[in-house]
């Protein structure tokens, strides 16, 4: 999991301005955007959207789908990818294609690069099953893991050496490759997506997922940011 890593490529640059603007324009007379020179700051405008829209679980999430953050992705496994785009989420992904980007994969089987660069296995240790049985995860059994790994890219090599098409020769591969994608997230969309996915019970790499994009929430919406960790974080109250 040291490859996990998670970039921030843009934002709305006011977002808590921008979420205190839809909320005042539902009740506002006036044309709100002429009033911008008498908004709170960004600071304030996220207390006054906390205590207005959400705190005392209020829940009214609507004016919190303006705001927009697009975030890089890179190195976590496809099954990390399947989890975060099922449930309706209300996220964009553009998921890089193992039909355009089976490059990396030749150059591990041609050994020119670690083949955990291209495929994901999970750390040595202790684990538990769904229903609560625990096993280890051996070096023993890691190591067997990683020499399927290696073999697997081999014969994905000579699969498109041969003539076959990337989407034939992909299932050829283990499951859990790794892939980069973009994703963008509106807050409320945010917030949905770590109910769903940095739940205790959730399982472990797209926990990690959450806890990487969790800072530059963070920083880009501070005061909302500290509402959702007293409020919701951990607690799984699903679909705001």
């Amino acid at each position: 999991m040291d490859r996990f890593r998670v970039d921030l490529i843009a934002a709305t640059p006011n977002p808590q301005q921008c979420t205190y603007a839809a909320m005042h324009q539902d009740y506002s007379e006036s044309f709100v955007a002429r009033e911008r020179s008498n908004w709170p700051d960004e600071e304030h405008a996220g207390e006054i959207c906390v205590k207005r829209l959400l705190s005392g679980g209020r829940g009214h999430y609507g004016p919190l789908e303006h705001a927009q953050i697009i975030l890089n992705v890179g190195w976590f496994p496809h099954s990390v990818v399947q989890q975060a785009r099922t449930h309706r989420v209300g996220v964009s992904f553009d998921v890089q294609s193992m039909r355009y980007t089976g490059e990396r994969i030749c150059r591990a089987a041609d050994g020119k690069i670690d083949p955990e660069e291209v495929f994901y296995l999970r750390p040595l240790g202790d684990y538990r099953d769904r229903y609560g049985k625990r096993y280890a995860y051996t070096s023993e059994q890691r190591s067997l893991d990683l020499d399927h790994c290696r073999l697997s890219a081999q014969r994905y090599r000579d699969l498109l050496r041969s003539g076959f098409s990337e989407e034939h020769a992909r299932g050829t591969l283990p499951f859990d490759y790794r892939q980069h994608f973009v994703v963008s997230f509106s807050l409320r969309a945010f917030f949905h997506f770590v109910d769903l996915r940095s739940k205790l019970d959730a399982q472990l790499e797209i926990r990690q997922l959450c806890d990487l994009m969790w800072p530059h929430i963070e920083n880009w919406a501070p005061q909302f940011a500290q509402w959702y960790k007293e409020s919701r974080m951990y607690r799984a109250q699903l679909a705001p």
